[in-house]
């Protein structure tokens, strides 16, 4: 029997969603039935283990788990011994000090000789000290938003994404402390067919990455303004330029990042370009 890939997501939450998507995206295929803790991929070989965030970099330290998808924020406070294979760009935040809204904040040195409650102790110790504020930290493991409100602490420190629930609790952020996002960690014990196995997995997250911001460009333009409109298409190497039935005209085929076309439309459309669609990726490999 083929060794296969142990791969450790979130089993619940906007990390596990994400991580689905991704695997997905990269034409991995497996079934898992509501509150299932493992499933097996039908055309990779890998089994997928649904674990809470906490736990991942410790079943990949110790090989439970030959991989895993978890965000920068609780590897950083776990301190497992793994290897960060790659940033994957989604599932971002930040971990933030709030403090109750009527609070008029100051500065850092307000929080000296406060109470914090967070469930980020290491990290939020490292700042505080980086910072030479002396804080009572208390550690809690859940609904940290509401430590202020039953006057178990002053503050609290802990992930926002859009900050909704911070003021839903009455609360305003006042310390960014730590940016985090999705990243892919390794075991440093995979077995040769197991590494193999991985530089496949991030062949396709790779694949899946460059066409994510990337569009393909079709356009027709006369061929007195081919050339000036090709200066404007940085693509991969070179657009593709392609005789239409109308006489006078062509077509230009081009792949480039999103953000520098439409930096550039307005001055496309100038020159005469028309037609103009822009079309997404899938895959591009290179």
């Amino acid at each position: 029997m083929s060794e296969k890939l142990k791969i450790a997501i979130q089993k619940k939450g906007r990390l596990s969603d994400d991580s689905l998507s991704l695997f997905k995206a990269c034409g991995i295929k497996f079934k898992a039935g509501y509150g299932s803790l493992k499933a097996s991929a039908t055309n990779f070989d890998a089994d997928f283990l649904f674990l809470r965030d906490d736990d991942i970099p410790g079943y990949v330290e110790d090989g439970i788990a030959d991989i895993g998808i978890v965000g920068e924020n609780v590897l950083e406070e776990k301190k497992a011994k793994v290897t960060i294979v790659k940033k994957l760009g989604f599932s971002k935040c930040r971990l933030s000090i709030a403090v109750p809204r009527e609070i008029t904040y100051s500065g850092i040195q307000q929080l000296d000789g406060q109470r914090i409650a967070t469930s980020y102790p290491n990290i939020l110790g490292k700042f505080l000290a980086d910072n030479n504020i002396k804080a009572n930290i208390h550690e809690i493991s859940g609904s940290v938003e509401i430590a202020p409100s039953i006057g178990l602490a002053e503050a609290i420190c802990d992930i926002v994404s859009t900050g909704s629930t911070l003021l839903s609790n009455g609360l305003k952020e006042v310390e960014k402390i730590y940016n985090s996002e999705a990243v892919l960690i390794a075991s440093n014990k995979l077995s040769d067919t197991k590494q193999n196995l991985l530089n496949q997995l991030t062949f396709r997250v790779d694949s899946v990455q460059k066409a994510k911001n990337s569009k393909y460009i079709l356009l027709n333009a006369p061929n007195d303004k081919v050339e000036q409109i090709v200066a404007m298409l940085p693509g991969m190497k070179s657009p593709t330029v392609l005789p239409l039935a109308e006489s006078g005209w062509s077509s230009i085929h081009s792949v480039l990042v999103e953000d520098d076309f439409w930096k550039n439309i307005e001055n496309i459309r100038k020159a005469g370009a028309q037609g103009i669609l822009v079309v997404p990726i899938e895959k591009m490999i290179n």
